[in-house]
């Protein structure tokens, strides 16, 4: 019998590219054969990663095209990256596949292609070939753009995305209160790229619909309004960490592991894990408060300080701060953070509330202190603070999270054991949604059985 053989195709960001890698994983076990499809941008920087980790098995192919920008073009104006890839990549996935058609025995029978890119959905329906959605942020977003034109309707928004004016709604009983403002268009840059969002996102709603599934990377204890409010979207989360070989992981940054090493001198449920992600910028005086509050928390923290965090700058102040604080605090650029996560010493994770972090963390039972920072990270900020009760905010109003803030809030945090209670609760039910006979696990097993029945 032909091995099936499916094409992924994540949106090129790091946390779309990693839980986009972990269902591939999980399609490898069953005895799938994967081609995984990078932008060249993209596939260069995990390559350059994994350094002398590459090692490129037979089971997950990496392959790469073109995304439309120049080299040294800014790859984080969103704006700009959505424009050019729904001009430029269709065709080139299209020529891409064909390619390997005429190349292997067994053909491309399914493209699993993350729910925002549209135009793939589009390309795999044109083809004839099988299409699935994958999304790999929370349901609660996914619904938040089907409602797009309702939105528009009520006058909630204009036809451009922007709020008519600063109020919250809610979707459905139970689902989390969403500020206008923060809506996930309107806060990832200018009016242009609000605009250009909200066109990408009714072009993908239409290509949504002709997906014959729709899976996610959440669970029914996660989000049990959402995926009752739309039960099309079916969550087969939470991805976890692979056993498989480590180039898989598909990192942007080399990961340091020594910061593991240094965990294992760590007392139990004592350290502060702190990460923000792949886009989080700050500037020059809430770096530093940030530090200085990581230092008066009297707490131990290993701190992810990416090198582009701060565009460059602060460069000497971190220096110091990092030879000053060692061995009680540990800076790196990168880190191996499932691992990290689960390392028993991690107390709490100062999380920029990405998707992926979210599950990460909440499967490892950790609690959080929330600094949002764009996008969907504020829906996410209410799941974690108000819906499961895991978390704490972080104040905002003043334009500056003070060292203060920061301080007060961790302690409070780790003084505070219903956090941890509840935090141990979610856990159990993530995991138990995996095993076998979870809600997950059901969901992914039904998935396997459709994708393997066309081969």
């Amino acid at each position: 019998m032909t091995q099936t053989h499916i094409l992924v195709i994540p949106y090129p960001a790091q946390g779309h590219v990693i839980p986009s890698m972990q269902l591939s994983h999980e399609l490898v076990k069953h005895g799938i054969k994967v081609t995984f499809v990078n932008t060249d941008f993209t596939h260069n920087r995990i390559v350059k990663a994994l350094q002398e980790k590459c090692v490129v098995g037979n089971e997950i192919q990496l392959v790469s095209i073109p995304d439309g920008l120049e080299d040294g073009e800014d790859r984080n104006n969103l704006g700009k990256l959505t424009e050019v890839l729904f001009e430029v990549m269709p065709k080139k996935l299209e020529m891409l596949i064909e390619e390997i058609n005429k190349s292997v025995s067994n053909k491309i029978t399914c493209i699993v292609a993350d729910g925002n890119l549209g135009w793939a959905l589009e390309v795999s329906k044109k083809m004839g070939i099988r299409t699935v959605a994958f999304w790999p942020a929370s349901a609660s977003l996914l619904i938040l753009f089907f409602s797009l034109q309702k939105l528009i309707d009520d006058g909630i928004i204009d036809r451009d995305g922007t709020p008519a004016k600063d109020t919250t709604i809610q979707l459905s009983p139970m689902m989390p209160v969403m500020r206008t403002t923060e809506f996930t268009w309107a806060c990832i840059g200018d009016k242009k790229t609000t605009k250009i969002t909200i066109e990408a996102v009714k072009r993908n709603n239409k290509a949504l619909k002709v997906a014959e599934w729709v899976i996610c990377n959440s669970t029914y204890n996660h989000e049990a309004a959402a995926l009752a409010f739309a039960p099309e979207i079916l969550p087969i989360g939470p991805l976890l960490e692979s056993n498989h070989i480590e180039y898989l992981a598909a990192n942007f940054w080399p990961e340091d592991s020594t910061c593991l090493n240094w965990l294992d001198q760590q007392q139990p449920n004592s350290v502060i894990y702190v990460a923000f992600g792949s886009f989080t910028i700050f500037d020059h005086r809430q770096l530093q408060e940030l530090a200085h509050g990581l230092e008066q928390c009297n707490k131990p923290f290993l701190w992810v300080v990416r090198s582009d965090i701060n565009n460059g700058k602060n460069e000497i102040f971190l220096k110091e701060f990092e030879e000053r604080m060692f061995p009680h605090g540990k800076v790196v650029q990168w880190a191996p953070q499932k691992k990290v996560l689960s390392h028993p010493s991690v107390a709490c994770f100062l999380s920029h509330c990405g998707w992926n972090s979210i599950m990460e963390g909440t499967t490892n039972g950790v609690t959080f202190l929330c600094w949002p920072y764009f996008a969907d990270q504020f829906i996410n900020e209410t799941y974690i603070c108000d819906i499961w009760k895991v978390g704490l905010k972080l104040d905002r109003n003043s334009g500056i999270i003070t060292r203060e803030d920061i301080t007060c809030k961790i302690k409070q945090l780790l003084l505070d054991e219903e956090f941890q209670i509840r935090a141990l609760k979610l856990k159990k039910s993530a995991l138990n949604s995996v095993k076998e006979g979870g809600s997950s696990n059901k969901n992914f097993n039904d998935f396997i059985d459709w994708i393997k029945s066309y081969a």
